[in-house]
């Protein structure tokens, strides 16, 4: 949905010429390779009530970005996911973008898991990335370890929660920004 609004935003500078980059954030990184029940891990975070208020918002804000929202699924530790993304991103923006908006639309809607191995090849196939590098980067547990990890420390520093966007090197918002928030930073930026 951050995402939407972004590119949105985005599509009303058609003189700026923008890179997205996507950096790896945890928002919980000793969450369970297998994965757990997504409603139930998230009535267990924010309680019942809070779900109950949350569920129909979450539904309409996505439904006005033309997505399904849906909270079915598994949800767990997503590691492997910012290897495969980094990765995409060493062979384009384009590239990395594409495997980005498939995960998310994995996740977000389809209710998959994108802690599955079968999944994120599925999605990296599905983007057009090679598929024998995908299995043999998903096979070995230390492909762009090392990367990953770097990125969190140096991106994620005073994140607490997603999305989170770094424009320019400066400006720092979190959550789903409408896109008028970013056509006002986007003007600034431009102005200068």
């Amino acid at each position: 949905m951050g995402k939407r609004n972004l590119e949105k935003a985005m599509s009303l500078f058609p003189q700026a010429d923008f890179e997205v980059n996507w950096r790896p954030f945890e928002l919980n990184p000793s969450a369970p390779k297998t994965g757990e029940n997504k409603l139930e891990m998230y009535t267990r975070k924010f309680g019942e009530e809070r779900i109950r208020m949350m569920m129909p918002r979450m539904t309409e804000t996505f439904a006005k970005v033309g997505l399904n929202y849906s909270i079915g699924g598994l949800t767990g530790n997503t590691f492997d996911s910012h290897r495969l993304i980094f990765w995409a991103g060493t062979l384009g923006h384009a590239k990395q973008d594409a495997l980005v908006e498939e995960l998310f639309s994995n996740y977000f809607c389809e209710e998959k898991y994108i802690g599955d191995r079968q999944i994120l090849l599925a999605a990296a196939i599905k983007v057009g990335l090679d598929q024998a590098e995908a299995e043999r980067i998903l096979d070995d547990s230390t492909a762009f370890k090392k990367e990953v990890e770097n990125e969190k420390r140096t991106f994620g520093r005073g994140v607490s929660g997603v999305p989170f966007f770094i424009i320019n090197r400066e400006e720092g918002l979190s959550g789903a920004q409408p896109p008028e928030t970013f056509v006002e930073i986007f003007r600034d930026a431009l102005k200068s």
